[in-house]
């Protein structure tokens, strides 16, 4: 996946900030190299267990302020 595909999947994460959207001069999420596409469920802190909804992918760094993320590629966890 190029820089480009991997930016698309940026828009609402907190660090999308650091993508060149700021006037600091700054291009480029410290992230965005690393960067995997996950099964992960998006889940509110207001939001109580249990989570049905079908995981989706998002990027492995992403960050929300308000969600937490729950890695349904992690074996020990049932999503």
């Amino acid at each position: 996946m190029t820089k480009a595909e991997k930016r698309e999947h940026c828009t609402g994460c907190e660090d999308n900030f650091y993508n060149g959207n700021n006037d600091l001069g700054v291009n480029e999420c410290w992230s965005l190299d690393n960067m995997k596409l996950i099964k992960r469920k998006m889940v509110s802190i207001n939001d109580v267990p249990p989570w049905t909804w079908k995981p989706e992918k998002y990027p492995s760094c992403y960050k929300q302020r308000g969600y937490v993320f729950i890695n349904c590629e992690n074996r020990d966890i049932v999503c």
